[in-house]
């Protein structure tokens, strides 16, 4: 095989495969430790801002497939620590999916807050209904996750777009565009 350019032998070497796992890494790292610093506890939960803002931050840089597996090991790994609850599998993937997946289609940082907000206060608190009520046998009504979800998505969805304002990101997204 013959190599022309330095793209070519970056993709030889994997080095977008590097970069995205490298950061996935330090993103579930930075996800499990704050998961015992920063929670509102809630109905039997913890709602987590710390998660949402690395559901959006991993959702522009990573995309939806490395943002829904660190979502799904930040959950996990919170479990097995026993800082996290069941609600956080549904209050967390989800947001993660929509915010990568709008990112990915959209390019608007903005679209990809809004991703979070939809998946996790919506569709992810409409999911640990059941969770909550046939897991944890928790007596709730059916939108009872909505208003705390919803209030902690937003929270770690501005922080995310404070952070993914600054210039110097701004430019580091600019240039991870044109090179994925």
């Amino acid at each position: 095989m013959k190599i022309t350019n330095q793209n070519e032998l970056s993709n030889v070497f994997g080095e977008k495969k590097v970069y995205k796992l490298t950061l996935s890494a330090l993103f579930i790292a930075m996800g499990t430790l704050t998961g015992s610093l920063f929670y509102i506890p809630f109905l039997g939960g913890k709602m987590f801002p710390v998660q949402h803002f690395l559901n959006v931050i991993g959702g522009v840089l990573l995309g939806p497939y490395y943002g829904v597996l660190n979502a799904l090991s930040i959950s996990l790994l919170r479990n097995i620590m026993g800082t996290g609850s069941i609600l956080a599998f549904p209050g967390s993937v989800f947001g993660a999916l929509l915010a990568g997946l709008f990112y990915k289609r959209f390019k608007n940082i903005y679209l990809s807050a809004l991703g979070e907000v939809i998946g996790t206060g919506g569709v992810g608190a409409i999911l640990a209904y059941p969770l909550a009520t046939i897991v944890m046998g928790k007596e709730v009504a059916g939108l009872a996750f909505v208003f705390p979800f919803s209030l902690s998505c937003i929270g770690g969805a501005v922080l995310a777009l404070i952070l993914l304002n600054i210039p110097i990101i701004r430019g580091v997204i600019n240039n991870k565009a044109k090179e994925f």
